[in-house]
């Protein structure tokens, strides 16, 4: 049950037409024991069988999005209950939204918002399915959290997503000062948070108070050393050449994958805000987050990395009761309760 929870929201789940087969060579790495079982158990799964899942018509990805979604949502009510979390179904800017509401709002974040961007290759978690990131950190966190449920192709292509984003935030700083908000999501939310800083200063909006992009993807191109070392080691993406190869062109709709609105890890980070970056030894995208976190680095922005032990893609909340989920996003809770004024 928590295995699925997390599984079925941030990735895929069902058998469709259009899939097939990429052998991977199968690696015997054991499952380290220097990790909760919760996360042994996540770890000791074999690769998940929908990984390579390549939808080949519209009909074909609206099908497959759509039945996940649903399955997804389904999941979330006992979760907020779980977690102490409330949600309203709005609408900011002409665009759809999801508000998370802790039922106890810690004293400090009152005046305080998080913009959430949900993962899934662009493509996934359309609805309600997005905001399970959100149901955590608001309930860890206590405090409000807004999830924007952006347009995704293949109806809506690049630039769809980031505009959404961009028109939330917009909305948002009608009502707080930036230095109050704080941005943040895994995935491709993770890398849609530091391509919206790079949007927000290229039309002169002023900056988040800080961001933490959660194991981002800050290269849609097999750039980086990971792409290589842990394909076939991470059990959740597995490897690039399964759904997410088709879900970056999708997304990109011929534009240049090396673009820093499409890749941030080609953009110019100066001046960026404090920055909290997640990933872990077995992710796929662990070369996208170190990658990134040096760039900052570099650039003299005020950036820390978070590493988890043997940790496939985004695992920190795949498991509600694993103590790596709570470290996790205490530590994001803490990290905006220092840069937030």
């Amino acid at each position: 049950m928590k295995r699925m929870l997390g599984v079925a929201i941030l990735l895929c789940a069902i058998s469709a037409s259009g899939v097939h087969a990429k052998g991977i060579t199968e690696r015997a790495v054991p499952v380290p024991q220097t990790v909760s079982t919760e996360l042994q158990a996540l770890i000791g799964n074999g690769p998940l069988p929908w990984w390579n899942t390549h939808p080949r018509t519209a009909q074909e990805w609206k099908k497959w999005v759509g039945e996940l979604a649903k399955e997804a949502a389904a999941t979330l009510p006992a979760l907020r209950e779980k977690m102490g979390v409330t949600v309203a179904d709005g609408t900011m800017n002409g665009v759809r939204t999801f508000t998370l509401t802790p039922k106890t709002l810690a004293a400090n974040n009152r005046d305080r918002v998080l913009l959430h961007l949900h993962g899934g290759g662009y493509v996934l978690n359309p609805g309600e399915a997005g905001t399970l990131e959100a149901v955590y950190m608001a309930g860890f966190g206590g405090i409000n959290v807004v999830s924007v449920d952006y347009r995704m192709p293949p109806d809506f292509p690049y630039p769809a997503a980031l505009d959404d984003a961009l028109a939330v935030y917009r909305e948002l700083l009608k009502t707080y000062p930036p230095e109050k908000i704080g941005v943040f999501g895994t995935s491709t939310g993770g890398g849609m948070t530091l391509a919206l800083v790079l949007r927000a200063r290229a039309e002169g909006l002023p900056l988040p108070g800080a961001i933490a992009p959660g194991t981002p993807w800050t290269d849609m191109t097999k750039t980086g050393d990971s792409y290589f070392t842990n394909d076939g080691v991470d059990n959740i993406l597995v490897s690039y050449e399964g759904w997410l190869q088709d879900a970056a062109r999708l997304y990109a709709d011929g534009h240049d994958l090396r673009a820093p609105l499409l890749s941030p890890v080609y953009g110019n980070v100066k001046g960026f805000p404090p920055t909290l970056l997640t990933s872990g030894t077995r992710d796929l995208f662990l070369s996208n987050t170190v990658r990134m976190h040096l760039k900052l680095r570099e650039a003299g922005v005020v950036a820390d990395l978070i590493v988890f032990e043997g940790m496939s893609h985004a695992q920190y909340h795949m498991a509600a009761d694993a103590p790596e989920t709570a470290f996790h996003f205490t530590e994001l809770s803490r990290f905006f309760d220092r840069h937030l004024k």
